[in-house]
């Protein structure tokens, strides 16, 4: 697979060439994802900082939580020894590289220093990626973050082995949905068989993503239902911080919430918001395909892709879902 682009030029080739060229040079590389980070964003980071390890590059990698933890559903990922809290994560490195964030406020704390990085290496897949830093390996191509990992990973010149595998399968999985996304493509399907032929148990990877939770899930989840309400084609609803508290219930839990609301025949745009621990609504979206809700969501601030989207209020629930549809009659 090395020099080969399964994704059909989504990146320029001179783009990955300079990349290398880029990460020779360095004796230490930064590496950031993007906050409460999912399965695509911190095992693209990790896989990408086994290789670069073997390199003898120093690697320090993190993400920007003012909380900083690995969400509990990915503590299986191999690596977590690479991370280190935003604090002690370089003020201005020489080398950066950012997974699977579309923009710079989506690394949290860690903004100032990607804005300070001397080069700084844009790895996504985000239609709506701004463009940020020096260089971006950004194709909307790939169903994930962790397919442009792994071609970066064989540029320089890396193979695959058990921990590298199991970090890029879970980015893999977790962005196209166990392949059930329509953004499941050929080479998705083909980098899975690759991942799997290193030795992978993909069967308790699944049972680490989707088959486990705290007790406290079912009865936030079961709050969550309760009010949930249909509009006009969209479903929706919400979870507080009381809802979660009394459960003890972290907010890392809330991901598949989502997952359940979307599944309403009558609608064709589902709507989750989860109120985080600093009082924000951090506002999962999903659409069936004929509305893009990533333009919705970039009008509200954030962003993401035609089916699968996001972004962050800091007003109240109402008047959140008030804006939310009034964008959304204009798509």
């Amino acid at each position: 697979m090395t020099g080969q682009d399964p994704l059909g030029g989504g990146v320029p080739e001179a783009a990955w060439e300079r990349a290398v060229e880029l990460i020779s040079r360095a004796d230490e590389i930064a590496l950031a994802c993007h906050v409460s980070p999912d399965g695509d964003a911190l095992g693209s980071m990790l896989a990408t900082g086994f290789v670069l390890r073997s390199l003898g590059k120093r690697v320090v990698a993190s993400f920007g939580d003012r909380r900083f933890a690995v969400p509990r559903l990915l503590g299986f990922l191999p690596g977590q020894d690479m991370l280190s809290p935003p604090q002690d994560f370089p003020a201005a490195p020489e080398l950066m590289i950012t997974f699977d964030s579309a923009s710079s406020d989506r690394l949290g704390l860690l903004g100032a220093n990607a804005a300070a990085a001397r080069e700084l290496i844009v790895v996504d897949h985000h239609p709506s990626c701004s463009g940020f830093g020096t260089l971006g390996l950004i194709s909307p191509k790939a169903a994930a973050t962790a397919m442009l990992a792994e071609q970066l990973i064989y540029r320089l010149g890396g193979t695959l082995d058990r921990d590298i595998a199991t970090c890029l399968y879970a980015g893999l999985v977790t962005d196209t949905g166990s392949f059930r996304h329509s953004s499941t493509s050929p080479a998705a399907h083909e980098m899975a068989a690759r991942l799997v032929a290193t030795g992978l148990r993909t069967d308790e990877i699944a049972r680490e993503l989707w088959d486990r939770s705290p007790f406290g899930y079912l009865k936030v989840l079961a709050a969550a239902l309760d009010r949930v309400k249909l509009e006009d084609g969209l479903v929706w609803t919400y979870v507080t911080r009381v809802d979660r508290a009394a459960y003890g219930l972290p907010y890392s839990e809330l991901e598949g919430v989502i997952d359940i609301v979307r599944r309403a025949d009558e609608a064709e745009v589902a709507v989750v918001c989860k109120e985080d621990d600093d009082g924000a609504w951090q506002v999962s979206t999903r659409s069936k395909g004929a509305v893009d809700v990533a333009a919705v969501c970039a009008a509200m601030g954030g962003g993401g892709h035609h089916r699968a989207a996001g972004f962050t209020s800091h007003d109240g629930v109402e008047e959140t879902m008030a804006r939310f549809r009034e964008l959304l009659r204009k798509v």
